[in-house]
């Protein structure tokens, strides 16, 4: 299941939410639980230049591979997490801690 940032925001007051720590401890429950790999990619959003993305499209036909009309750069990570996350808790994770908000999007899959 993909999910992107906008389809899961979770608006609480700033009061009410739950720290990252407190997000991270709940994966902590000292027994043995189920373990779900999460994927979290995070790009640009498509307004923001990408001058990484502009170089490696342009040193492209340099190289001899022709075809490739843009390029945008990113990051990927790989989380294993407690199966007692739900999707709104791993969005909030990767807007607070993995993505600028202001500057990038990013999509949530469970493996």
């Amino acid at each position: 299941m993909v999910t992107s940032w906008r389809e899961s925001t979770v608006s609480l007051p700033r009061r009410e939410q739950p720290g990252l720590a407190a997000l991270a401890r709940a994966g902590r429950t000292g027994s043995l639980s189920a373990v779900a790999r999460v994927v979290v990619d995070v790009v640009l959003k498509p307004e923001i230049l990408d001058p990484q993305g502009q170089a490696i499209a342009r040193a492209l036909p340099r190289l001899g591979f022709e075809g490739v009309h843009d390029v945008r750069q990113g990051k990927h990570f790989e989380l294993d997490v407690a199966d007692t996350l739900d999707d709104a808790e791993l969005h909030r994770i990767a807007g607070e801690l993995l993505a600028n908000p202001v500057i990038e999007d990013w999509t949530v899959r469970r493996l």
